[in-house]
């Protein structure tokens, strides 16, 4: 008797998961095609950015292949910005290198599961524009950018630092490290910005270019609200062939912009940490129930124009 209650109470829950699921991609959907997203392609197309050569030369390859590569500096034209940005990452490294060599690497801001990542803000963060990484992600720069891509007004929904801590050469690959698809939206642009070369030893950052939606291999465990993430590694070899895969082996200031709801991983460094700068575009579909913005914005909302005041409120 005990059995039959533990299987039907088995069962329960995964009715209850799929019926859950079900009413969060339904949810999902409403707010993208109707509510939230509805007001933001309005925005998008009664205040389009005008986008020099540069901006648009990356609109058109993340239309293209679902990424964009760039110089920072070449991009920016901002020579002093890239100096702080730099300067931010050197200290970085420093304290996470002289916590993990000594005492404090506990205090290490780290997720369980991917603590081969050290982050530098991780949650919960207080960020204004005297911080350089935020300022260069809100900046009409970038953040043009990914309106223009996303044909929408864009929320910046994540910004920080990381440091791949380097792993054992026959380590298995976790989390990240694996090929998947970001879950919380269809409508996603992230940038990595590496602040030091990175060698196939660095664990460079992979994609499978047309992964993302519209792309040729879109369907493969295609994307949807609490989909198939992390299918299993040797179907997606099987399915997705190996010259099909862009590996971004890169020097330092190389910027990366790309949809990661196609197919990615990184992160998998093993002779030499991977240290970049990171921020998050989505759309204010974004599943709420599942993402929060990293940040609060630490400033005077006054200050900024229309386009950046959506992205940070």
């Amino acid at each position: 008797m005990h059995r039959k209650r533990t299987r039907f109470a088995a069962r329960v829950h995964r009715v209850a998961l799929a019926l859950e699921r079900r009413g969060i991609r339904a949810t999902y959907e409403l707010h993208d095609r109707l509510l939230s997203n509805r007001l933001a392609r309005r925005r998008f197309a009664q205040r389009p950015p005008q986008l020099d050569g540069k901006q648009q030369a990356l609109v058109q390859a993340l239309d293209r292949d679902g990424y964009a590569v760039a110089s920072w500096v070449d991009f920016f034209q901002d020579e002093a910005l890239w100096r702080e940005i730099e300067a931010q990452g050197a200290r970085f490294r420093a304290k996470t290198e002289a916590a993990l060599s000594g005492e404090g690497a506990e205090e290490l801001k780290r997720h369980a599961g991917k603590e081969f990542v050290v982050r530098l803000y991780s949650y919960g963060v207080d960020l204004g524009l005297d911080d350089p990484w935020f300022r260069a992600c809100l900046s009409r720069r970038l953040l043009d950018v990914a309106n223009a891509y996303l044909r929408l007004w864009s929320k910046l929904e994540y910004v920080d630092l990381w440091y791949s801590i380097p792993q054992p050469a026959d380590a298995e690959r976790r989390a990240s490290q694996r090929w998947h698809r970001d879950y919380n939206d269809r409508h996603l642009l992230k940038a990595f910005l590496y602040l030091a070369d990175v060698d196939e030893e660095a664990g460079p950052f992979q994609y499978v270019p047309g992964s993302q939606p519209g792309g040729p291999y879109a369907s493969a465990w295609r994307w949807q609200p609490l989909g198939i993430t992390y299918p299993p590694e040797e179907e997606l070899a099987r399915r997705i062939p190996a010259e099909a895969v862009k590996t971004f082996t890169a020097p330092k200031g190389t910027l990366i912009l790309c949809n990661t709801s196609g197919f990615h991983r990184g992160g998998f460094a093993t002779g030499k940490p991977r240290l970049l700068a990171t921020c998050t575009y989505s759309s204010p579909a974004s599943l709420a129930s599942l993402t929060e913005r990293s940040y609060a914005f630490r400033g005077d909302l006054g200050q900024l124009d229309p386009e950046q005041r959506y992205a940070v409120s």
